[in-house]
């Protein structure tokens, strides 16, 4: 049997961490970062629990990021593999996360800093995921954000169905495929995370590190390892 795509696992991983930290923290997009603007100024308006972490969120999604491109640039001047070695520190940030999780239980809203911490790390490891995919797999769909990838679907679906000719046809098949494809794989990511944080809180962290831990073993296609 054919293994997943590496952006493919990715895919299902952004939409299995977005969802389990927005229901375990407190509404925290850990991985589609900028809907916590929108989450925090509900929490200010509702007066609810978890503000600091969705105020945070933005900034150190955007510093992990640029720390994560520095390290790849300086790996890539040592003639040294980029894609595996920053995967693999969100791994680790992954495992911490799910290790903590699995000795502390279930997250609940008075744990502040608890919840700061956590938020914070799952946050970090998007951002490396976010660095690594469009830096090293551009051809492949957003693997944290469906919206960008359902309207180019729907536009080359419209251009399908007037009947654009040529290798604009064939181009915008080969990308609907490719697109609808990572959509089912979040949407799925999407649909495990909240039945992982319904039927096992804590447990449901594991998920994330093991897939983190398999996707280091998958061929980077389109990049080098």
């Amino acid at each position: 049997m054919k293994s997943p795509s590496l952006p493919l696992l990715l895919s299902f991983n952004g939409g299995y961490v977005d969802t389990l930290g927005f229901l375990a923290l407190s509404g925290l997009f850990t991985a589609h970062v900028t809907g916590n603007f929108v989450t925090f100024g509900a929490t200010v308006a509702l007066g609810t629990a978890g503000a600091l972490p969705k105020l945070l969120a933005l900034p150190v999604f955007c510093v992990i990021v640029f720390l994560s491109r520095l390290a790849g640039i300086c790996l890539q001047r040592r003639n040294l593999p980029v894609v595996r070695p920053l995967l693999f520190v969100k791994f680790l940030l992954l495992a911490a996360v799910a290790a903590y999780a699995l000795y502390h239980g279930p997250f609940v809203a008075s744990e502040s800093l608890v919840m700061l911490v956590v938020g914070m790390t799952l946050v970090s490891a998007m951002a490396i995921q976010n660095a690594v995919h469009r830096a090293h797999f551009p051809k492949a769909p957003p693997s944290t954000l469906m919206t960008g990838t359902t309207t180019q679907i729907m536009l080359d679906l419209a251009d399908l169905l007037v009947g654009v000719k040529g290798e604009q046809t064939t181009a915008a098949a080969a990308r609907i495929k490719r697109m609808i494809v990572a959509v089912i794989a979040f949407a799925v990511g999407c649909g495990l995370g909240a039945l992982g944080f319904i039927v096992a809180p804590a447990a449901a962290f594991l998920v994330p590190a093991v897939t983190a831990a398999l996707g280091l073993f998958l061929n980077p296609a389109g990049s080098e390892a």
